[in-house]
């Protein structure tokens, strides 16, 4: 990847709250009494309205989250597929997340034009009972092959600052890298606790947060195992400062959520956003299109070879 290109997606919740899910940080749990109140699905055109001012601010992938266990026999579902069309046919990359998808649903998006799917791992096997037991690991693993096989971009990460330990971080990462192909995009989050919810709770009441290192740490470790995959800084951006941030693009990020609120996390607005790309004179990727190539050479055999035969000549 070319180090000066990132990748500026936005996210919307196009129906909040009211979820089955008892995922201990999710603020969109029924289980969880929270500040979230449950909406019903968003109307197609105010979702393009937000699209479009998404994509005059510089955003190239719009990201849609419904608060769905599973999309099962929605109504809404064709709504959301209405949706996907007309935001691909705006030229933007779409990405839908939605919970559980069976192959046919997958199918389906494919077929409206649906770029990439996003179905977080959250963390590693081990952790993952302590924080969600309503749904398991392989229900989740199974819903990414099923995205997989349908021919869509697969969007898979998860979440640091549960309460989890290294190892787990290294878990969630061996999965994701073990998979039979890598994700094409890994976010990277860091968790706002929010009160009301169990782990938040206890995180407040402990004082326990992700810091900026250990999103460094995490992000890095993705790059290494997983070179050809986007690295998306996510949720809790905006508890970092903008040299924090800097450190992350130079670690490996190559992706952000831009727009002020990510589902019901706050997030920098745009020009903001703007503002730090033009300081660190970081440049957005264009939508559909491969990435820049690294102007920087790349050591391999080949140039040891040649080093070692220069070497040989000077010797003699």
């Amino acid at each position: 990847f070319h180090p000066l290109e990132v990748q500026q997606s936005t996210l919307l919740s196009i129906k909040t709250g009211g979820c089955s899910e008892n995922c201990g940080y999710c603020s969109q749990s029924q289980h969880h009494k929270t500040f979230v109140k449950p909406t019903p699905t968003m109307k197609i055109d105010d979702v393009l309205e937000a699209a479009k001012r998404a994509k005059d601010a510089g955003s190239t992938r719009f990201c849609m989250g419904s608060a769905w266990r599973e999309v099962g026999n929605k109504h809404a579902f064709k709504r959301v597929l209405e949706m996907v069309r007309e935001i691909n046919g705006m030229g933007m990359e779409v990405c839908t997340t939605l919970g559980m998808l069976t192959p046919e649903q997958a199918k389906q998006l494919k077929e409206a034009g649906l770029t990439a799917y996003n179905h977080n791992l959250d963390t590693s096997r081990e952790y993952y009972p302590k924080v969600v037991s309503t749904r398991t690991y392989d229900d989740r693993l199974n819903t990414v092959k099923n995205v997989r096989e349908a021919g869509i971009n697969v969007c898979c990460g998860g979440i640091i600052g549960l309460g989890e330990e290294d190892d787990d971080r290294v878990g969630l990462l061996h999965t994701l890298a073990t998979l039979e192909e890598h994700p094409e995009s890994v976010p990277i989050n860091a968790l706002v606790p929010v009160a009301g919810t169990p782990l938040g709770d206890k995180l407040l009441a402990r004082g326990i947060h992700p810091t900026w290192d250990d999103m460094v740490r995490m992000i890095a470790a993705a790059r290494i195992v997983m070179p050809a995959t986007m690295v998306r800084l996510s949720a809790g951006r905006l508890e970092f400062s903008k040299e924090a941030q800097a450190l992350m693009f130079m670690a490996g990020a190559n992706s952000i959520f831009t727009g002020d609120t990510l589902l019901t996390t706050p997030n920098p607005e745009f020009n903001e956003d703007n503002a730090m790309f033009e300081m660190l004179g970081l440049e957005g990727k264009p939508p559909h299109q491969p990435h820049r190539k690294s102007p920087y050479i790349h050591i391999d055999d080949t140039i040891f070879t040649r080093h070692a035969n220069a070497m040989a000549s000077a010797s003699q």
